[in-house]
């Protein structure tokens, strides 16, 4: 199963990578500087249609084309989670750092995950109980102190109200980091941290497309994935989402509470 959806998340990237006319396809979502391109709309329609071909049941999840809502028989069975360009505003910019991204969850909880960058030639992939791996090398998350190791935020641009809680938290990590990373797409932050390139990350509102396919990777590398409250993360609703690499777990001072 895992080679079948590998070989179609590479296909799908193909059309991010061939894309033109990007500013064309582009219109705006609820909130603000939230976009979307006739591309995500490509690239997730391929998606359903190749993957739907290896897991004729499974349900389908995803950030596009009304099919966001989640519904109680996602909790039975497969249901593939789907985000088709993570890091939308990064394809419309040309920042070259958006990832296709396919998690599977198996009754509710995260199973399969792999994300592909397809401007580093990066597939990040795990199979519950199986490890972690990134273009079939294993990886493990970082064993370094916080002190010595970047930490990942998110900004969660969307939604304005969250910036004064997110900036404190950034002052306060800042004080106890090596130094602050921001990409713009979170599966690809929870890759980073899963293959030990930053000990942290953490952003205060995300859709489980933004996050389920990044789970399944990180714990299998050796993280933990919670909220920033430190609360079990459930993958039937939007979240925060603080990411740990193994170094840092038994550090005292995490997570840092949130401010008011």
């Amino acid at each position: 199963m895992l080679d079948e959806i590998t070989d179609i998340v590479r296909q799908a990237a193909k059309i991010i990578t061939e894309a033109s006319d990007i500013a064309g396809s582009v219109s705006a979502k609820e909130g603000y500087a939230n976009y979307v391109t006739a591309y995500d709309m490509r690239v997730q329609k391929f998606l359903f249609t190749e993957l739907k071909q290896v897991v004729p049941e499974a349900n389908f999840f995803a950030e596009e084309e009304n099919a966001s809502e989640y519904k109680e028989s996602y909790r039975r069975g497969y249901t593939f989670v789907v985000d088709p360009i993570d890091g939308t505003t990064n394809f419309i910019t040309g920042y070259r750092c958006s990832v296709v991204s396919v998690g599977l969850l198996k009754n509710g909880d995260p199973y399969l995950g792999v994300v592909y960058n397809p401007y580093s030639d990066e597939l990040f992939s795990a199979v519950k109980g199986h490890g972690a791996f990134c273009n079939g090398i294993p990886i493990h998350s970082s064993d370094r102190s916080l002190k010595d190791s970047l930490v990942i935020i998110g900004t969660s641009p969307y939604y304005p109200g969250l910036r004064r809680k997110m900036l404190g938290l950034v002052s306060g990590y800042l004080d106890r980091c090596a130094d602050i990373r921001r990409s713009g797409s979170a599966e690809w932050d929870l890759c980073c941290v899963a293959s030990g390139r930053a000990a942290l990350f953490f952003e205060l509102s995300l859709g489980v497309w933004d996050f389920a396919a990044g789970a399944i990777i990180l714990t299998e590398a050796g993280g933990r994935l919670t909220d920033v409250d430190g609360k079990q993360l459930t993958f039937d609703r939007k979240s925060s989402v603080f990411a740990a690499a193994a170094g840092i777990l038994q550090e005292h001072y995490l997570p840092l509470p949130v401010p008011v």
